[in-house]
């Protein structure tokens, strides 16, 4: 699928030598086409990385994708420069006024923070409120996903003994849903936190509904009834190496981190690191895309987001 992307962003050279077809702004003007326009709020500090993964996940479909980059104003990003920032990037006020298809909420590294004390916490909950009534579809990831499930129905996160690091086998709840077109019965996914959602507390919220769980790791993914809205607790757009990079970072600090749980070959740090994961994280994106946006949003963006049942 053609994924159009700024002429200069970093990812598009990674990607173009997967063989994944990026599509600059200036080839995008020779179409005449409605692409999805999805909007990603980027909140971790390794943004060229995370970006490179996310676009990567949304590029296995045959639809065509316009991306937007999103900020937080009220935070400065000390892990990328400041040109990048201003480049690639856009604040809410310079797209507030804009409908989306799509916007995807990436975590970030302040789960053990209470959530107001976040610096861009009132900035993160304008963004949150305004999508409700301005995106088709909200995909939230990891400590996005807490968040989105305490602004949106007040559940807290709970704090974990440990953090939870490691590659999970999970299995689905709801094996009917669209979302999880193509997965196998059982499914492995990365998951890195110190925190994390009780599902008595999701059982609790009648428009809520658990899909997916791990019985090591917990949730995986919580849904809405009307498809609008997913949270997402593991990390399936995860590079083979990102949980060594955090696991080696704890090491150098000094935290005496546990060793990733079925990741490293013969749970060796030493040992290459197994890949189990990219064929679902693949599809679970895929299946985003396709049954919860692209189906389902108006072809004019102004006409509204339009709301449906998943099982319509």
């Amino acid at each position: 699928m053609p994924i159009k992307i700024q002429n200069d962003l970093p990812a598009r050279q990674i990607l173009e030598d997967e063989h994944i077809f990026v599509m600059t702004e200036r080839r995008a003007l020779t179409q005449d086409i409605r692409p999805l326009k999805i909007v990603i709020l980027n909140l971790m500090p390794t943004k060229i990385e995370t970006e490179t993964q996310i676009l990567r996940c949304l590029s296995n479909t045959p639809l065509q994708i316009e991306v937007d980059l999103l900020q937080m104003a009220s935070h400065v990003s000390k892990n990328v420069s400041e040109e990048h920032m201003l480049t690639f990037y856009q604040t809410f006020d310079q797209i507030r006024d804009k409908r989306y298809d799509g916007l995807i909420i990436t975590g970030a590294p302040v789960e053990l923070l209470e959530y107001e004390q976040v610096e861009y916490w009132d900035e993160l909950c304008e963004v949150m409120e305004w999508s409700k009534e301005n995106v088709h579809s909200t995909f939230h990831i990891c400590w996005g996903a807490q968040a989105g499930l305490y602004y949106h129905y007040g559940i807290p996160k709970r704090r974990l003994e440990k953090k939870l690091s490691g590659v999970y086998r999970h299995y689905l709840i709801n094996e009917k849903s669209r979302l999880f077109r193509g997965f196998d019965s059982e499914f492995y996914v990365p998951h890195s936190r110190n925190t994390y959602i009780d599902p008595a507390d999701v059982e609790k919220v009648p428009e809520l509904k658990i899909m997916a769980v791990s019985d090591e790791a917990g949730l995986y993914i919580v849904g809405n009834e009307s498809g609008s809205q997913f949270f997402v607790m593991g990390h399936s757009e995860y590079d083979k190496d990102t949980l060594a990079k955090e696991y080696f970072r704890d090491v150098k600090k000094g935290l005496d981190p546990d060793i990733p749980v079925n990741y490293f070959k013969d749970d060796d740090p030493a040992k290459e690191p197994i890949m189990r994961w990219r064929a679902h994280g693949t599809w679970v994106y895929s299946n985003w895309l396709n049954y919860f946006v692209y189906q389902t949003t108006p072809y004019e963006l102004k006409d509204g987001v339009a709301n449906f049942k998943e099982n319509d």
